[in-house]
């Protein structure tokens, strides 16, 4: 979906570019943690998964199929290279797309009663979060939006919901720039939160 291979068959997946300059989130989140974060620990999963996915019988197959059925290191791999994908498409510079808009603002106000309390949600959940993960805005197969928490390299795709957004909680996100200060990194993901992007992925 969003790391693609090369045209011919059986060809190594890419590291997308950035849909955004390095510093393009600063101060919320810096030039150095994008330098770390994409560049060596994005790009690591993509050339493991390459590494990986040679000789297990998926060579042909999309990001998505290997997700949805591999196990182990391969998923692993495959899921973190998407999750990561997703995650910066999650995010545009502030004040760029402040707020949801359209349907997807109703969705919420029906859901959670109002944007301030999906806001306070996603905080707990992504600040309550044991361990390393993902939290995601999502919508289910019955159509509801849910904040939902998921373990390591774990995805929605697994469960048959659509993301609409996600914020990587692992420590490597936001460690450069807040320590072990997990609750400012989410405070600064949310306001560079691309809500655009979630709109588009509401309407899919």
């Amino acid at each position: 979906m969003r790391l693609v291979k090369k045209d011919q068959a059986g060809a190594s997946f890419e590291l997308p570019p950035l849909p955004y300059p390095m510093e393009a989130l600063a101060p919320r989140i810096s030039r150095e943690t994008l330098q770390f974060h994409y560049g060596k620990h994005h790009k690591a999963y993509v050339d493991k998964l390459n590494q990986l996915v040679q000789g297990s019988g998926q060579q042909d197959a999309t990001l998505e199929e290997i997700i949805r059925s591999a196990t182990g290191a391969l998923f692993n791999n495959a899921a973190q290279a998407w999750n990561h994908s997703f995650y910066w498409q999650s995010m545009a510079p502030a004040g760029t797309t402040s707020a949801p808009g359209g349907e997807l603002a109703k969705a919420i106000e029906s859901t959670f009663g109002s944007q301030e309390n999906l806001r306070q949600l996603f905080r707990k959940h992504a600040t309550e979060k044991f361990g390393s993960g993902w939290t995601w805005l999502a919508r289910t197969r019955d159509g509801l939006l849910v904040v939902r928490n998921t373990n390591d390299a774990d995805t929605p795709l697994r469960t048959g919901d659509t993301p609409l957004l996600t914020c990587d909680v692992w420590e490597h996100a936001y460690y450069i720039d807040h320590r072990n200060d997990r609750a400012a990194y989410v405070d600064a993901f949310w306001s560079v939160a691309n809500w655009r992007f979630a709109e588009e992925n509401f309407r899919t």
